[in-house]
């Protein structure tokens, strides 16, 4: 029996891990397999085919690494990059703040543009960097496409767009954790040089699995890159794919099944259809936090996340309680405030293989959790409102019609 065990099903509402759909966990629910048997290089070949569609792909080159995303930031970089090539990253929460560590640990030369926590990443400021530097001494541009701690959204389009217009070749590395998947995003009409993701976010897959896919000038790149790297060295996947064999070390057979699952249900919902009803699950999230009379984190409505919202409460009121008592009492998980918000703020996580209904229990909970830690909320205000939008909302499930 686990050792803190509740009733019922756990209600999982933090921005990641998420829950893992039944076919998933039943697919990834077989014994181990002999990863050089015919078997799985089939598998592979097909899952490398596969994951390239939710990049919005067809030129890129995927890699599957058993790693975190934590991990799949250390390969777009090493692979790409050498010690004191000069970055542009943005700091605009703490999964940047700690991508930009790395980099900095890493021995590149980073020159950080940082935001208020709850904007999205400065353009301007870019464009007055990509503008004066005529001599190219820019390699890289690294930003989050969805920052996690403060559920803010940041425009890759135009991005690409001034790299475009000052006609600069620095290369355009995207970390996609918490927005693959659930997110309009389109890695080649964007011109992006390397994406990544990780399998626990709205892949719905347990973590483990740090899914990379690089550009063909990304793969130029990293023919000259001089960092050091081993583990993630994307040339010893290269080796192995056109062996046909495809794995340089021994993958998780289990996650390969579970991959294969995931992206069944996604391509059976169909992308664009996943991606609709995560915007639909953000905007009723929103307006039952205006209901509330609470704020949200994220200061502007073209910076709106659709798989994170982090709420703002008020001062006499420590965001880490709510937290607490939403594990104690109601057997469910928000997000904690991190870094600059904690305390400030709590999160609610709403991506992956997730429905309606299952949202309004948790912003259900939420209320009574509001009105346990002393905030005057009118209960069914907030899943009110976001039943009134959901219902004249959400779509007749089409295999069910």
């Amino acid at each position: 029996m686990d050792y803190v065990n509740g009733p019922g099903r756990n209600h999982l509402f933090v921005p990641g891990p998420v829950n893992i759909p039944d076919q998933v966990i039943r697919a990834m629910n077989r014994n181990n397999e002999d990863y050089r048997s015919p078997a799985v290089p089939a598998l592979t070949k097909t899952l490398l085919e596969d994951v390239k569609k939710i990049f919005k792909t067809t030129t890129g080159t995927p890699f599957l690494i058993p790693t975190t995303g934590t991990g799949a930031w250390e390969s777009a970089l090493t692979n790409t990059l050498s010690p004191g090539d000069r970055i542009v990253s943005f700091l605009i929460g703490q999964f940047s703040l700690l991508w930009i560590d790395q980099q900095q640990r890493l021995k590149f030369n980073v020159d950080v543009v940082e935001s208020e926590w709850g904007q999205g990443a400065n353009l301007d400021v870019l464009a007055s960097k990509l503008a004066e530097d005529r001599s190219h001494t820019i390699k890289a541009i690294c930003i989050v496409h969805n920052e996690t701690a403060t559920g803010v959204t940041n425009n890759l389009a135009t991005v690409r767009k001034l790299l475009d217009e000052y006609r600069h070749p620095a290369l355009l590395l995207v970390d996609g954790v918490s927005s693959i998947c659930a997110l309009d995003f389109r890695m080649d009409e964007w011109g992006i040089d390397v994406a990544l993701t990780g399998s626990q976010k709205a892949l719905s897959l347990p973590t483990g699995m740090g899914i990379v896919c690089a550009s063909p000038k990304a793969l130029e790149a990293a023919k000259t890159a001089k960092s050091l790297r081993v583990f993630f060295d994307w040339n010893d996947y290269l080796k192995f794919y056109k062996l046909g064999t495809y794995w340089p070390y021994t993958p998780s057979i289990q996650l390969l099944y579970g991959l294969r699952a995931a992206l069944d249900l996604i391509f059976e919902e169909g992308l664009d259809n996943v991606i609709e009803r995560h915007s639909r699950l953000g905007k009723a999230t929103r307006l039952a936090v205006e209901a509330w009379g609470l704020k949200n984190c994220t200061q502007k409505e073209e910076w709106y996340s659709n798989t994170v919202t982090a709420v703002v409460v008020p001062p006499y009121i420590d965001s880490t309680e709510i937290v607490r008592t939403a594990w104690k009492k109601y057997n469910m998980n928000l997000g904690l405030g991190l870094n600059k918000v904690a305390g400030k703020v709590f999160r609610i996580g709403h991506l992956g293989n997730l429905n309606e209904c299952q949202l309004l229990g948790c912003l259900a909970g939420v209320e009574m959790i509001l009105r346990d830690v002393g905030y005057p909320v009118k209960l069914g205000s907030g899943v009110g409102a976001a039943c009134a939008y959901l219902q004249n909302n959400v779509p007749l499930i089409p295999s069910r019609i």
